[in-house]
């Protein structure tokens, strides 16, 4: 079972970095846990976090709820920036 915590990392509404961080798993698992194998991943993965923690930085500023915009408003977010 996995713990409530591990839950919500897998929860696509909860964690908008979920194809990052899988990819960037599947990379070490491939690659024997070379980091440096797996660079890009990491980086995709940062750029991710760093963005979507903005996002929600703005979001809590300006009282909107929930503070992490659902997987839904995610996809609409990012279309619309093309």
């Amino acid at each position: 079972r996995m713990s409530r915590r591990a839950k919500k990392l897998r929860d696509h509404d909860i964690n908008p970095c979920l194809e990052e961080t899988d990819a960037t798993t599947k990379c070490m698992d491939d690659n024997d846990y070379k980091k440096d194998m797996c660079t890009d991943y990491f980086l995709k993965y940062k750029n991710c976090r760093k963005f979507w923690h903005g996002i929600m930085m703005q979001r809590k500023r300006n009282g909107v709820k929930p503070e992490m915009p659902s997987a839904e408003e995610r996809k609409k977010i990012l279309e619309s920036m093309g």
